[in-house]
């Protein structure tokens, strides 16, 4: 496989995963905003989801340096 048809899959791999991170992220950030204020709540699950939607956040920005590092290394072949 030449290398740039790896480095193309490798790209393509990135992009699935910064999607399915990004729709876990959000859909995390929208329960936390929907249930914030419910009695029935326990207080962990509010902190223990903040911090998980703030180290997927931390892990979307890892994906999206690495996939943009390969497409500067793309654009150089």
């Amino acid at each position: 496989m030449p290398k740039i048809d790896k480095i193309k899959e490798q790209i393509a791999w990135l992009k699935v995963v910064f999607g399915i991170l990004s729709a876990i992220d959000v859909s995390l950030i929208g329960w936390l905003v929907n249930n914030y204020d419910r009695t029935g709540i326990n207080s962990v699950k509010i902190y223990l989801g903040s911090i998980i939607a703030v180290l997927i956040a931390f892990v979307i920005i890892y994906v999206n340096k690495k996939a943009m590092k390969k497409i500067d290394e793309l654009e150089d072949l």
